[in-house]
């Protein structure tokens, strides 16, 4: 911590483990421009989950303006189930990408080099953004109801078992999600779900995935929803019907330049409530790259709920958001 207290106006949260543990190595070298763009910092290291609700305390006491996270998807989604805890900690929230995936900064046109991040968020401002809540019966706590908010994206299907393979990679790289995803349709078996949109049902069937999405990138640069806004109210919701197995990879390039949605064996609505339902038991989950187990998976847009540092003209944002 630099100055005291009463200087101290931007709290910076480290997840220690990004970067294949460099992060705080990249800290030391990006802390000087961060405290020419923001003044005085109040660093927070946090090596789980549950030190961020007294990380937050702290930055309540201080008084702080602003939030910044220097770690991955996952990190920003942990800040985040944290921060809607806290009624009393209304502050604009910002991210320095140090993850494998990097997705969040795709939709919102960010720099990956963290010094080049670091000039960015100096230039942003904050914009009302959407956050996702899910509410779901937990598997891995026993059928528990539980529920999250997420920023980025949250799927079932598929893309639960990607995450399984990508977080127990003892090293990651570019092309970690790429090789964890080839392996992973080479062997999925797609499971029959039913999917409401708004009370309407949207699609029944075998599915490889459903995307309920407020960004637009999962996978590590996979564009899942091309045409999703995160401050227009709404999801994008795609649907990857079952299919044989050489199809799935012949068609797994077309998720990256965005033209999967003209296929017919994929569906694309937009909605602010998704009801997914497994005929097949649990489905495996990926909320914001972070893997879980669950069924009666129930979505809902919060609009509005986090005021996010950002560029409007780089942004896959509304320009008249509701």
């Amino acid at each position: 911590m630099k100055g005291s207290e009463e200087e101290i106006r931007t709290l910076i949260i480290i997840n220690p483990h990004s970067a294949n543990g460099n992060a705080q190595r990249i800290f030391r070298k990006i802390e000087g421009r961060l405290f020419d763009a923001f003044g005085e910092l109040l660093i927070a290291v946090t090596h789980r989950p549950q030190d961020l609700a007294g990380h937050l305390d702290a930055a309540a006491k201080a008084d702080i303006d602003r939030l910044i996270t220097l770690g991955g998807d996952g990190t920003n989604h942990f800040v985040l189930n944290a921060l809607v805890q806290r009624s009393d900690l209304k502050v604009p929230f910002g991210s320095i990408p140090l993850g494998t995936g990097h997705d969040w900064s795709r939709s919102l046109g960010m720099p990956e080099d963290p010094l080049k991040a670091v000039d960015w968020l100096a230039h942003a401002h904050p914009v009302p953004c959407d956050l996702g809540k899910v509410e779901y019966l937990n598997m891995q706590a026993g059928g528990k109801p539980s529920a999250r908010v997420f920023l980025n994206i949250a799927s079932a299907g598929v893309s639960g078992e990607v995450d399984h393979r990508v977080n127990r990679a003892r090293r990651r790289s570019s092309l970690t999600f790429l090789r964890a995803t080839i392996a992973t349709l080479l062997k999925y078996r797609p499971q029959r779900v039913s999917v409401l949109c708004d009370g309407k049902p949207f699609y029944s069937g075998s599915c490889y995935l459903v995307a309920v999405a407020n960004g637009q990138y999962f996978g590590r640069g996979m564009w899942i929803a091309p045409k999703a806004l995160i401050n227009d109210g709404m999801f994008d919701v795609i649907t990857v019907e079952g299919m044989p197995r050489l199809r799935i990879l012949l068609a797994f390039k077309a998720v990256y330049r965005g033209t999967h949605l003209e296929r017919k064996d994929v569906k694309h609505t937009r909605a602010a409530s998704v009801l997914v339902c497994s005929e097949d038991g649990p489905l495996k989950l990926d909320f914001d790259g972070e893997e879980n187990l669950g069924q009666e998976l129930r979505f809902a847009v919060i609009p509005g709920a986090v005021n996010v540092l950002l560029n409007p003209f780089t942004a896959a944002v509304a320009r008249n958001a509701p």
